[in-house]
C-alpha cells in the first residue's frame, strides 16, 4: 500500500477543493493514485448529487454576459440549494468560469455546455466536483444565448435575474441597460405581436371571446371585442409595444426611434432564479 504524506493530501485538495479528510479517504481508496483519486471524488460527488435529488435549488447565480465584441452574449444558472453558497465569491468565480468558456467555444446548448472542457474535465464533472466539495446540489440549470448586430447584457440584483437584449445595430450602453431594465422589470413574452406564438394568440382570443359572452354581448360584437383585447394583451405583454419604464408617454418602440429610426430590438433572453 502506497505512503499517503500530507502532501499528497494537500495537493489533491487544491486540485480538487476537495474536504481534507475526505482527499486522504480518495488516495487510500486508490492506493495514492491521483487520476484515481480524482474520479473517486467526482464518483462521490455524483452519490451524493443522486442522495440529494429530491432538494430544490432555488438559489444560486444567473449570470449575463457578451464576448468582447458585443455581437453574442449567453447567460447561464448555476443552481444550489442555499442563499450562503450562492453568495460564496469561490461559487461566483466558478460559475463565471462557465460563462467565460460558452462564450469563448460559442457554446449553443446546455447539453453542450456540459460536455465542454474546463481545466481538464468537463463541465458537468466540475459541477459534480462542488457538490463534493460544497455537500450541497449543485447544478448547471440554465442557459440562453443571444446572437445580434450588438448584444447588451445586464445582471439584476446581485445575480439573481440576467438579461440579454440584441440590437439591429449598435447602441450605447446607456440605452442598451435602459431596453434590459425594461425587460427584467416588465417580463415581456415576446419582441412584438408578430413574434408571440400562434398557439398563445389563439388562446388569449379564446379567453376573450368567452369573456364578452359571459358579458352578456352579442354574438357579433363578440369577435370584434375580443380582438380589442387580445390587442391590450400585447401593449402590455410585447416589448416594443409596452409602456417605456423611463416615460410611460412613450413606448418602448417610440424610445428606441428617438434613438435611432432603424434602430430595434432583434431578440431577447430572461432568466430569473427559481
Amino acid at each position: 500500500m502506497a505512503t499517503i504524506t500530507a502532501a499528497d493530501v494537500n495537493k489533491l485538495r487544491q486540485q480538487t477543493g476537495a474536504g481534507m479528510m475526505d482527499c486522504r479517504k480518495a488516495l487510500v481508496e486508490s492506493d495514492g493514485d491521483f487520476e484515481k483519486a480524482v474520479d473517486y471524488l467526482r464518483k462521490k460527488g455524483q452519490k451524493v448529487a443522486a442522495l440529494r435529488s429530491d432538494r430544490e435549488t432555488k438559489e444560486g447565480v444567473i449570470i449575463a454576459k457578451t464576448t468582447a465584441d458585443n455581437t453574442s452574449g449567453v447567460i447561464v444558472g448555476l443552481s444550489c440549494e442555499t442563499d450562503f453558497v450562492a453568495k460564496n465569491e469561490d461559487f461566483i468565480q466558478f460559475a463565471q468560469s462557465i460563462v467565460d468558456l460558452a462564450l469563448s467555444n460559442g457554446v449553443k446548448s446546455i447539453e453542450e455546455l456540459g460536455a465542454a472542457a474546463l481545466d481538464g474535465a468537463t463541465v458537468a464533472d466540475k459541477v459534480n466536483d462542488q457538490v463534493a466539495k460544497i455537500g450541497e446540489k449543485i447544478t448547471l440549470s440554465k442557459f440562453e444565448k443571444v446572437d445580434a448586430a450588438a448584444v447588451t447584457a445586464y445582471i439584476h440584483g446581485n445575480y439573481r435575474m440576467g438579461v440579454l437584449v440584441g440590437f439591429s445595430k449598435p447602441v450605447t450602453e446607456e440605452v442598451g441597460k435602459d431596453v434590459a431594465m425594461q425587460i427584467a422589470a416588465m417580463n415581456p413574452i415576446a419582441v412584438d405581436a408578430d413574434s408571440v406564438p400562434a398557439e398563445l394568440v389563439a388562446r388569449e382570443k379564446e379567453i376573450a371571446v368567452e369573456q364578452v359572452k359571459a358579458e352578456g354581448k352579442p354574438a357579433e360584437m363578440a369577435e370584434k371585442i375580443a380582438m380589442g383585447k387580445v390587442n391590450k394583451f400585447f401593449k402590455e405583454s410585447t416589448l416594443l409595444q409596452q409602456a417605456f419604464v423611463k416615460d410611460s408617454n412613450k413606448t418602448v418602440a417610440d424610445y428606441l426611434k428617438s434613438v435611432a429610426a432603424d434602430l430595434t430590438v432583434t431578440g431577447f433572453k430572461r432568466i430569473a432564479l427559481g
